[in-house]
Parts: C-alpha cells; sequence; structure tokens
C-alpha cells in the first residue's frame, strides 16, 4: 500500500451538529457535518481533496497549477486561495463568459491573482487539448505545470473524503449514533468515492446517498467506477471496490447545472432562520430539499440518525441573492 503525500490546509475536524429543530419537523434526527467550516476563503470540501492534489504537485516540483470549472467554481475559488497561500502560480480555464458584475467565487479568484480563461461550454468538453496547450506554453517560459481536474475529482482527490470517514468514525463514537445514511450532494463525483470507499475501509456500516446536482446517474458511476480502479492501482489498495456501492438518486437537478428552484430558495431560508446554516443553491439546498422530500416520501425510514455533508459554497449565493427573497 503506497501512502499519499499530504499538506494540513483545512482545519480539521469539523464539527458533527443535530439540527434539532429540522429534526423535530421531520420525524429523524439529522446531523450536519461542518465542512462549511474547513477555511474562510477557501472553505468547503475541495480543500480536503487539494490536500491531497496539490501535496501531489509540490511532491513533483510544481510551480504553477491549472485546473478549471464555472465561472462561480467553489473549486477554483478555493485553488486559487491555497495557491497563493502556498506561493504557486496558478491558471484557471472557467466554463462561460465573464460577467459585467465580479463577485462571489469569481471575486475571489480575481483577488488571488490567478490568470483567468474564458472558453465557451463546447470547447470546454474538449478540456485535455487546453490543459495540453497550457502546459506546453508554461513549459516554455521554465514553469513545471501541475493540472488538477474539475472539482480535484481524480484517484488522488478521492483521498479527501476517504480520510474524513476516518473522521466521521470519531464524531460517531463520540456522539454515541450510528447513522442509517450519509448524505451529500454530488457535482464531480470525489466526495461521494472518497466517502463510500471510506465508509467500508473504516467500517462506518452506513448508506452513502447522493443527489446529483447536474448530469446523470449512468455518468457519476461511470466517472466514480474509473476513479476507484485508478486509486486502486496507483496506490496498491487490497480493498475489494468490485462490490462497493455507488448510491446515487436522480430527479432533483431542476432547470440544471447552478440553477434552483423555488423551493431550493425555500430551504435555503429554511435552514438560515430555523438553524443559522447557510446552505447554497447550487449543491447543499439541492441535496438538502431533496432529502427533505425522500424523508416525507419514506425513503429514510426506520433510521434513527442520518447525517448530511455540507460541502460549504457560501460564496455561490452571491451572484444568486436576487433569488433568494
Amino acid at each position: 500500500m503506497i501512502e499519499p503525500p499530504r499538506i494540513p490546509l483545512a482545519n480539521l475536524p469539523t464539527p458533527l451538529e443535530p439540527l434539532r429543530r429540522i429534526s423535530k419537523i421531520c420525524g429523524i434526527n439529522i446531523w450536519i457535518k461542518r465542512d462549511d467550516l474547513t477555511d474562510t476563503a477557501a472553505s468547503g470540501n475541495k480543500i480536503r481533496k487539494l490536500e491531497f492534489s496539490i501535496a501531489q504537485a509540490i511532491e513533483e516540483n510544481a510551480t504553477l497549477l491549472i485546473t478549471c470549472g464555472g465561472v462561480q467554481s467553489n473549486h477554483c475559488r478555493a485553488t486559487a486561495v491555497l495557491a497563493s497561500r502556498l506561493g504557486l502560480k496558478l491558471h484557471l480555464v472557467l466554463r462561460g463568459k465573464e460577467p459585467d458584475r465580479i463577485d462571489g467565487n469569481l471575486l475571489i479568484n480575481k483577488l488571488t491573482g490567478a490568470e483567468i480563461d474564458y472558453v465557451s461550454a463546447e470547447e470546454f468538453q474538449d478540456i485535455d487539448s487546453i490543459f495540453e496547450r497550457l502546459s506546453a506554453d508554461y513549459a516554455g517560459q521554465g514553469e513545471k505545470t501541475f493540472t488538477i481536474p474539475v472539482g480535484a475529482t481524480d484517484e488522488i482527490g478521492l483521498w479527501g473524503y476517504i480520510e474524513c470517514a476516518r473522521e466521521l468514525r470519531e464524531d460517531f463514537n463520540r456522539h454515541n449514533i450510528s447513522p442509517g445514511a450519509l448524505v451529500s450532494a454530488v457535482g464531480s463525483g470525489g466526495t461521494l468515492g472518497g466517502l463510500i470507499i471510506g465508509n467500508a475501509m473504516f467500517n462506518l456500516d452506513t448508506e452513502v446517498i447522493a443527489f446529483n446536482v447536474c448530469d446523470d446517474v449512468d455518468y457519476f458511476v461511470n466517472k466514480i467506477t474509473e476513479d476507484f480502479a485508478r486509486w486502486k492501482q496507483r496506490y496498491q489498495q487490497s480493498l475489494d471496490i468490485a462490490d462497493l456501492p455507488i448510491q446515487i438518486i436522480d430527479g432533483y437537478v431542476g432547470p440544471g447545472y447552478g440553477r434552483a428552484t423555488d423551493m431550493v430558495f425555500a430551504t435555503i431560508r429554511k435552514m438560515a432562520t430555523m438553524e443559522g446554516i447557510i446552505l447554497d443553491p447550487v449543491y447543499t439546498a439541492k441535496a438538502f430539499n431533496a432529502m427533505l422530500e425522500e424523508i416525507a416520501a419514506g425513503r429514510f425510514a426506520g433510521m434513527s440518525d442520518i447525517v448530511f455533508i455540507h460541502t460549504g459554497g457560501i460564496f455561490g449565493l452571491f451572484p444568486q441573492a436576487e433569488q433568494i427573497f
């Protein structure tokens, strides 16, 4: 077994907290893993993955990181903050047009001094070619580049939530609970994939369930299965990955990625007023609202406790502020 390099970047462990008022309404004990508290500017789930991705980059003597995402990508914002913190250069490839108003995640990217290219959705589909071109250009300038995929989702990034599962084991012991399910959003696959492996490695004995906020179930099953295979090969792991269940509940994408329904915005308001916890319209509020609907439909019947993974995303609220009220 090969141990991956890691740099401690996140504020860990994050709290596991009960949602007492929401739980009373739902008739089931809902706990929330506060990964929105992993940092301030680099907050959210991506920093857990980047502890391993950036460590690998430094291991390979990289001087410049290249990564990609949407214009309001949480991953790109977290990478921009951490690259600046560690003295690395960064080039972002963002899907979409530069907006007239610079706010949210994009504002943080600009503040950190990241180089930014905006590309169309069609161009973004061939992101590997863009990465290759940028790497060649920077090599000519004497830079050693390291490419991180969208969401830091690959066999390296899986370690972020494998280690989160280790942390959850301690949380469960501390609170004396045995949750029937771990619930999260899935937008690139790395958080869900890491939790699935970690659930098996650390014997959490729970279901791992995700709600997709883009694409469809087949896409994520294929992507996560491929990442599992690469992880097993790269790190010479003995874990049997063939039978690891990949459970994704479809039907809650709504109008599309980054676009939410009125009900999702209502859930954001409900969580803020009842629990003082801020969800975002792209990932966490969609998944949390979906979980509430599935609870009402009986999907979690018989479970005394379930845990929701709060993956952050607060900066994504600001570009959609006018839709919240």
